[in-house]
């Protein structure tokens, strides 16, 4: 068996080799969407979740806290009991902003004395982040609070900006967890691993079947002792090998010219990475199976890139859209791979949570890749 398919898959990665175009595709737009998403891309936020410690539970602490609940660009507002469930509300994204109000705040501010406000951001969305402190801050002056900025860097665990009311009586302490700095590299990046790498990857496994029908040699491959699923094997090898280089390309590019830190595991990155292609691959030979031509290919891979794009969490947060669009985003590999390589590159996650968005993109790849099988044998019958 392979050494039959081992001549198909060396003659796929001629044909990709040998056209000018194709080569043109595999080199050029992944490098010019690198750069172009990288530092001309902006991001949003429509709802904000945030979690509360009040140990003071005075006047100035709960007249905050209600004009955060009453603002429009907060969607919820949790009351906890521990200093920890801010660090695990963060940790799970179940939140994106943490506040402590220490046991004697009001009647600090009462005796015209300092007081302190911590303010925890979850420093992956920095953006996010960013629009969260200006939310944050807005509701503070409505409350009668003016602050004025002191920039400090610090650690992740500790406070690396300090916010100073303009009497210079109150401060409030802002930590960004997993990005100190709040650099913006260290959240797109990690994003567009998934989104380039499907583009290029879809791109040549979408073509595969359509450019054999279009230029006339199919019917020619079928008169080999090649069977049905040798021919798909066959197909699908070389466009999961440029789809890992395409993907090493960018982990390189992320690592060494961004300087994105990758604080976890590389193993588990392409493990997961290893799905993700076979995932991929299974779309992108599922559109070539149901076209004709490479056009028509080129108009499928669209139709999936663009819907994939929107819900894989890199423009809008998953949390944003509606219910029933979430779950449907379960089905989108893109998603599962931003997941993991925002687990990967910036808070080094146990290879234990990240099954559970491993396990999605095995599901995906093993539906697909029958799928794919299955309809090409009905339309060759």
């Amino acid at each position: 068996m392979s050494g039959r398919i081992k001549p198909l898959i060396i003659k796929e990665i001629l044909a990709v080799l040998r056209d000018r175009r194709a080569r043109l595709m595999l080199i050029a737009p992944p490098i010019i969407q690198l750069f172009l998403f990288s530092f001309a891309s902006t991001l949003d936020i429509n709802h904000a979740r945030i979690v509360v410690l009040n140990q003071d539970s005075g006047a100035a602490s709960t007249e905050i806290i209600r004009q955060i609940e009453a603002s429009s660009n907060i969607e919820q507002v949790t009351l906890v009991q521990a200093e920890y469930q801010i660090e695990e509300a963060i940790r799970t994204q179940e939140a994106i902003a943490g506040i402590k109000f220490a046991e004697n705040f009001s009647s600090r501010i009462a005796a015209g004395q300092s007081a302190e406000m911590r303010v925890v951001l979850d420093g992956r969305k920095s953006n996010a982040a960013q629009i969260v402190n200006g939310y944050l801050s807005s509701i503070a002056q409505n409350a009668a609070v003016t602050l004025s900025l002191d920039n400090r860097q610090g650690a992740s665990q500790s406070a690396n900006d300090r916010r100073t009311f303009e009497d210079g009586s109150d401060e409030v302490s802002i930590v960004h967890a997993y990005n100190p700095n709040l650099e913006e590299f260290w959240h797109v990046l990690p994003s567009l691993l998934g989104i380039l790498a499907c583009m290029t990857t879809l791109s040549i496994s979408a073509q595969a079947v359509a450019r054999e029908r279009e230029l006339g040699t199919f019917e020619q491959l079928l008169t080999t002792p090649l069977k049905l699923h040798e021919i798909l094997i066959g197909k699908a090898v070389p466009a999961v090998i440029v789809g890992l280089l395409n993907s090493t390309l960018f982990v390189v590019a992320t690592i060494w010219l961004f300087d994105v830190p990758m604080e976890g595991s590389i193993f588990t990155l392409y493990f997961a990475l290893a799905f993700f292609v076979l995932a991929v691959v299974g779309v992108g030979l599922l559109i070539s199976s149901l076209c004709m031509t490479q056009q028509q290919a080129f108009l499928g891979t669209f139709i999936f890139l663009t819907p994939a794009v929107l819900l894989s969490g890199y423009a809008t947060p998953i949390e944003n859209i509606p219910y029933w669009l979430e779950r449907m985003s379960m089905a989108n590999p893109v998603r599962h791979l931003t997941t993991i390589a925002h687990g990967v590159f910036l808070r080094d996650t146990p290879f234990i949570q990240l099954l559970s968005s491993v396990i999605p993109l095995a599901i995906i790849a093993g539906i697909s890749l029958t799928a794919a099988t299955w309809l090409f044998r009905r339309r060759m019958e």
